[in-house]
Protein backbone atom coordinates (compact mmCIF):
# COMPACT_ATOMS: atom_id res chain seq x y z
CA UNK A 1 0.00 0.00 0.00
CA UNK A 2 1.62 3.66 -0.79
CA UNK A 3 0.98 5.65 2.19
CA UNK A 4 -0.73 8.84 1.84
CA UNK A 5 -1.79 11.77 3.75
CA UNK A 6 -5.21 12.01 3.85
CA UNK A 7 -5.94 14.93 6.47
CA UNK A 8 -3.70 17.40 7.67
CA UNK A 9 -4.45 20.29 10.33
CA UNK A 10 -1.87 22.98 11.57
CA UNK A 11 -1.59 22.55 15.90
CA UNK A 12 0.60 25.17 16.66
CA UNK A 13 3.99 25.83 16.30
CA UNK A 14 5.85 23.97 13.80
CA UNK A 15 3.38 20.63 14.77
CA UNK A 16 0.87 18.81 12.35
CA UNK A 17 -1.93 16.87 12.78
CA UNK A 18 -1.93 14.13 10.24
CA UNK A 19 -3.77 11.27 8.82
CA UNK A 20 -2.90 8.36 6.73
CA UNK A 21 -4.71 6.34 4.66
CA UNK A 22 -3.80 3.30 6.64
CA UNK A 23 -5.95 4.56 9.46
CA UNK A 24 -2.88 5.72 11.90
CA UNK A 25 -2.89 9.82 12.88
CA UNK A 26 0.10 11.89 14.28
CA UNK A 27 0.95 14.84 15.68
CA UNK A 28 4.19 15.29 13.58
CA UNK A 29 6.80 18.25 14.93
CA UNK A 30 8.13 19.33 11.74
CA UNK A 31 10.57 21.90 13.39
CA UNK A 32 13.61 20.43 13.99
CA UNK A 33 14.04 19.25 10.32
CA UNK A 34 13.47 22.48 9.36
CA UNK A 35 15.64 24.40 11.25
CA UNK A 36 18.68 22.24 11.08
CA UNK A 37 18.25 21.22 7.12
CA UNK A 38 20.05 24.28 5.06
CA UNK A 39 18.80 23.36 1.72
CA UNK A 40 17.29 25.92 0.46
CA UNK A 41 14.09 24.95 -0.57
CA UNK A 42 13.16 24.76 3.32
CA UNK A 43 14.15 27.70 4.25
CA UNK A 44 10.92 29.38 3.45
CA UNK A 45 9.02 27.11 5.96
CA UNK A 46 11.16 28.58 8.90
CA UNK A 47 8.66 31.21 9.20
CA UNK A 48 5.40 29.98 11.12
CA UNK A 49 2.95 31.72 8.92
CA UNK A 50 4.84 30.04 5.75
CA UNK A 51 4.82 27.21 7.40
CA UNK A 52 1.00 27.25 8.03
CA UNK A 53 0.12 27.83 4.48
CA UNK A 54 0.71 23.77 3.95
CA UNK A 55 -1.88 21.66 1.75
CA UNK A 56 -2.23 18.04 0.82
CA UNK A 57 -1.33 17.41 -2.80
CA UNK A 58 -0.33 14.17 -4.56
CA UNK A 59 0.01 11.88 -0.78
CA UNK A 60 1.72 14.18 1.26
CA UNK A 61 1.43 17.80 2.62
CA UNK A 62 3.54 20.46 0.26
CA UNK A 63 3.74 24.24 0.53
CA UNK A 64 3.41 26.63 -2.61
CA UNK A 65 7.48 26.42 -2.79
CA UNK A 66 7.42 22.96 -3.48
CA UNK A 67 9.02 21.76 -0.62
CA UNK A 68 7.42 18.89 0.89
CA UNK A 69 8.11 15.51 3.26
CA UNK A 70 7.38 11.82 2.48
CA UNK A 71 4.44 10.50 4.29
CA UNK A 72 6.76 7.58 5.90
CA UNK A 73 8.93 10.44 6.86
CA UNK A 74 6.10 12.42 8.49
CA UNK A 75 4.28 9.20 10.24
CA UNK A 76 7.81 7.79 11.91
CA UNK A 77 8.43 10.94 12.95
CA UNK A 78 5.20 11.24 14.63
CA UNK A 79 5.45 7.80 16.27
CA UNK A 80 9.06 8.36 17.35
CA UNK A 81 7.96 11.80 19.05
CA UNK A 82 4.97 10.12 20.82
CA UNK A 83 6.89 7.29 22.35
CA UNK A 84 9.54 9.94 23.62
CA UNK A 85 6.62 12.07 24.85
CA UNK A 86 4.99 9.00 26.61
CA UNK A 87 8.40 7.85 28.29
CA UNK A 88 9.28 11.40 29.40
CA UNK A 89 5.37 11.44 31.16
Amino acid sequence: MILNVTYAEYKGEYKVFLTFNNGESVVTDIEETIMNDNRRIFLPLRDVEYFKSFKIRLNTITWDNQADFAPEFLLELGKKQESINKKCA
